[in-house]
């Protein structure tokens, strides 16, 4: 981004947005009941690349992150990424096949009571860790929207959050 005097470079943000979320399986990834959410995987992912504001997402060897651990749960999937800002990601989700998939995620996942999606600023270029978003998923459901772990409806502004001290309470993990 430039200045109205293109010789002026402005300033790349110092934060950028991350978000987890993570699902739990209805079934395994390899049934015919999970079929159109995997067959859309790679073309959701490459939308999601391909967006205004994208930044990152966490792979595993597949191209995907759906072997990657969370939490210990086998019947848990995560989505990791980096966006420029809440708009660029609000943006990407609710349109287009994204918007199709999201339409759909109660054929695939079971419904939780506990939240599933976090936000966090970060400085630009750092990559979070599953163990990370892990963190960030368990403080929101202790404490609730903070600077520290937020979501779309009630977010905050980029700034070196610290997490509000306290202990987690029993039942907010995601173990069967």
């Amino acid at each position: 981004m430039t200045t109205s005097d293109s010789s002026e470079a402005v300033p790349e943000a110092a934060y950028e947005l991350a978000q987890v979320n993570i699902a739990r399986l209805k079934a395994p990834l390899d049934s015919p009941q999970l079929k159109d959410f995997v067959d859309n995987l790679d073309p959701v992912n490459a939308d999601a690349e391909a967006a205004d504001g994208f930044v990152w997402r966490l792979k595993g060897d597949s191209g995907d992150a759906t072997e990657v651990s969370v939490f210990g749960d086998e019947w848990l999937i995560i989505n990791l990424t980096m966006w420029r800002d809440t708009n660029a990601l609000t943006s990407y989700m609710y349109q287009g096949r994204h918007r199709e998939m999201l339409a759909r995620r109660r054929e695939w996942f079971e419904r939780v009571q506990e939240a599933m999606t976090a936000l966090w600023w970060v400085p630009a270029g750092h990559r979070p860790t599953v163990a990370e978003a892990e963190s960030r998923l368990l403080h929101l459901r202790t404490n609730g929207p903070t600077p520290y772990a937020f979501t779309l409806r009630t977010s905050f502004p980029p700034q070196g959050a610290q997490p509000v001290p306290g202990e987690v309470p029993d039942g907010l993990g995601c173990s069967a």
